[in-house]
């Protein structure tokens, strides 16, 4: 596509308000290719020659060294660099010179796992492998095909939720694999962060120790986009020391990236228009235009909004091409996914809007350009999703829109310090006190606890398996650990995208079918009374909440509105763990107990995102333990806010908003993965506090990174405060969607004053 022509038609269209905000040229690269170290088994080199895939690019080359050196490897390298070959490579050249040899390849998702089966059957079958040599094990596979897989796979792909529920629990049966396990793959490793990251490491740790059981050592090889810490991200996941392979060897094609700010539309709040309608309108302007493109949304309702709004535009100007686009996310049928994912891949479709589902490495054919409607959370997750066009030499065009968050805006403003910034730290909790009992019922079940398990399960497992043993759950028999008759198969029980694993339906009420399914931590949030759920681009109105089935009753409605939560949050210091001083602040990290309560909805219009009325609600609140930090104001600067007559408590609230804001900038997380409590007077200190906290219960390691950096924090939260061009607060600098009390008190100039405060060892 010619990038810079469609960018001057947009200029000309009369909803052009000067949004365009910058524009990042990123040139073509060459090449740059590598040699193996030893020559491959002469039928594989046949085959990949055969296939185009000589020579390799110097990243592949220097993993499957690596690899073949006996090392663990994590490679980073940009999106569509080929680092499937990495792994593939060193794991075939081993099954085919070693008759024993097998392997297990890891993906977040069922949909990846068949699409690298594809890909292997269609490169190397029949020529090197039968078909059934390589397989997919996950919930979909027939249960009259499991004896075979177990029995004839040479490659197993599966998910760690079936390695975690399926594979793990029944060892005795995938003995023949545990025993000969040469290599484990773990693809796309960057997803795995947070609770989901937590859990993954408990189980890859459950893995090394029945294969340790079963006289295997495999060896691992993970691949990810580019994050700040792989090495140290990959020691965390498996336990064991890695090389890092970052030197991205492979060409891509121009690229150009475009920052779309919509523009103001009310001077005096500085309020922006919707960026659902700006993603609308470029999405319709690219599919009209025959581009083809794939926009991402940041939940399943924007998917569904953007998917809706988008199908109205085009039925308008040309109904045939109203049926080229689909949405797609996480909630439809398998077959729903995979019909789409074939319909893209082959051409069928111009455009799809899609939950960060897409982002992931599915073979989706060659898209044009993508629209990312918001800042997607992380650096690396915005280039991932970027990166989805342009997946070969050809130019390609990629948009973000600017949310009316802090955030968004601070990039907005700053491009340079998305463009020249290093990726985010990823970060995971192995150690996590929730995460790492459940999983030692796992393993406990698999096989008795010993004290030599604690080389696989860290420091902490003496500790925790104490615990779990005074509960009566553990019972000790001559120097082992067995779990009590009273606990069986204790991983069914365990969702490992959630610490709690809890979970509500939502019922059509019209009809009595099943919706789908809600996590326990977000369902007061989502299917509270009132609230607008969005199913396959139909529109729901919650009218029940029954507690205690945990299940809510939704109607189908034509309402344009959607709703919004709100709640209020009490933190309780239960002790302090580190502390440290910053200038002239002391700054804290330790253990809180938290207490929310979604208190009331916000109805608002769909494209305008206007508040219609506001509701209250009665709902329980919901206690749980965390980490968090804090910090002490310095005295000179209450003072001074006390001085010139400013609002303390309504500073300390700003800088609390925008502080959360600004945080991902620094830990690979979402907004909503933290929350915050500030006041003029916090009954466990006796002073003026401002908290930032975990989002999970025991936490999962972004408030030690804010701990760590916390006078870097402190800057770029001043920074955006200082610099939006709004004279009150907006949402562009320290209003938050998310606040239960409406964003009041607030004061940006107490604010300013209480960060600058901070930052200076004086003040005045």
């Amino acid at each position: 596509m010619d990038t810079s022509a469609f960018l001057n038609y947009l200029t000309t269209q009369p909803n052009y308000s000067g949004q365009i905000a910058h524009i990042e040229h990123i040139p073509p690269r060459d090449a740059n290719c590598g040699e193996l170290d030893k020559p491959l088994a002469s039928s594989l080199q046949n085959c990949l020659n055969e296939q185009g895939m000589f020579p390799l690019y110097s990243h592949q080359t220097e993993a499957v060294n690596n690899a073949q050196q006996g090392n663990n490897v994590i490679v980073v390298t940009a999106s569509a660099s080929g680092k499937t070959l990495c792994y593939n490579i060193a794991v075939l050249e081993a099954i085919l010179t070693e008759k024993c040899s097998y392997a297990l390849y890891l993906f977040p998702t069922k949909a990846l796992a068949q699409d690298q089966l594809r890909s292997l059957r269609e490169l190397f079958c029949p020529g090197l492998f039968k078909p059934e040599e390589f397989a997919t094990f996950d919930g979909d596979t027939p249960q009259a095909e499991r004896p075979e897989i177990r029995k004839r796979a040479r490659i197993i792909l599966t998910n760690p939720d079936m390695l975690h529920i399926g594979i793990l629990p029944n060892h005795q049966a995938w003995s023949r694999l545990l025993k000969h396990l040469r290599y484990v793959v773990v693809d796309e490793t960057h997803t795995y962060r947070g609770v989901f990251g937590s859990h993954v490491a408990c189980i890859l740790r459950r893995l090394r120790r029945l294969c340790n059981l079963y006289g295997s050592n495999p060896q691992f090889i993970f691949c990810s986009a580019t994050i700040a810490n792989p090495g140290e991200h990959a020691e965390r996941l498996a336990g064991l020391p890695f090389v890092v392979v970052d030197n991205d060897g492979s060409p891509h094609g121009r690229k150009d990236f475009v920052f779309w700010n919509p523009p103001i539309i009310d001077e005096a709040r500085s309020i922006r228009r919707s960026a659902n309608s700006e993603a609308t309108s470029l999405f319709t302007e690219l599919v009209s235009r025959n581009i083809r493109s794939l926009t991402f949304a940041r939940s399943r309702r924007l998917t569904e909004l953007i998917y809706t709004y988008s199908r109205q535009r085009l039925a308008e100007a040309n109904p045939a091409l109203a049926n080229q686009i689909k949405a797609y996310r996480a909630g439809y049928l398998p077959q729903e996914r995979r019909q789409i994912e074939q319909e893209l891949f082959a051409g069928e479709l111009l455009g799809v809007v899609a939950t960060t589902a897409l982002e992931l490495g599915i073979d989706i054919g060659d898209l044009e350009a993508t629209v990312l409607t918001g800042y997607p959370g992380s650096i690396a997750s915005t280039w991932q999703q970027a990166g989805r066009s342009g997946r070969g030499r050809d130019e390609s065009l990629s948009f973000l829109i600017g949310l009316d968050n802090p955030l968004d805006q601070y990039f907005m403003r700053h491009p340079d310090s998305f463009f020249h910034k290093s990726v985010e730290n990823t970060l995971v909790n192995p150690a996590n006190p929730y995460i790492l009992r459940a999983h030692l019922l796992c393993a406990a079940w698999e096989l008795p606890l010993r004290s030599a398990d604690e080389k696989f399960f860290g420091s902490t497992f003496i500790q925790e398996r104490a615990g779990i043993e005074a509960q009566g759950i553990l019972r000790k028999r001559i120097r082992k650990w067995y779990l009590s008759p009273t606990v069986a198969y204790p991983a069914q029980s365990i969702n490992i995208r959630s610490t709690s694993g809890e979970s509500f339906t939502l019922m059509d009420a019209s009809t009595g079918c099943l919706l789908e399914t809600v996590e326990a931590s977000v369902a007061f949030f989502q299917i509270h009374p009132g609230a607008i759920y969005l199913h396959q681009g139909e529109s729901y109105l919650v009218t029940e909440l029954d507690l205690a089935s945990r299940t809510a009753y939704a109607m189908p409605t034509t309402a344009s509105y959607y709703t919004q939560a709100k709640e209020i949050t009490d933190l309780h210091i239960v002790r302090v763990i580190r502390d440290k001083s910053c200038r002239k602040a002391k700054v804290y990290l330790g253990e809180v107990e938290i207490t929310t309560t979604v208190v009331g909805f916000k109805k608002k219009a769909q494209f305008t995102e206007e508040v219609i009325s506001e509701e209250s609600l009665d709902l329980p609140p919901q206690h749980f333990s965390t980490l968090a930090l804090w910090f002490d104001l310095p005295p000179e600067t209450m003072a001074r806010l006390v001085k010139e007559q400013l609002d303390i408590a309504g500073g300390l609230h700003a800088a609390e908003h925008a502080a959360i804001a600004m945080l991902p900038l620094f830990a690979l997380c979402d907004r909503n993965d933290i929350g915050g409590v500030s006041t003029p007077f916090h009954p466990d200190t006796g002073k003026a506090q401002i908290f930032i906290y975990d989002g999970y219960p025991g936490g999962i390691g972004i408030t030690e990174k804010g701990f760590d950096i916390i006078e870097e924090l402190w800057q770029a939260t001043l920074n955006s405060i200082s610099e939006c061009p709004c004279q009150e607060g907006c949402p562009s600098c320290i209003q938050s969607p998310k606040c239960g009390n409406n964003n009041k008190p607030l004061d940006k100039k107490a604010a300013q004053v209480l960060l600058e405060g901070l930052l200076v060892d004086d003040p005045w």
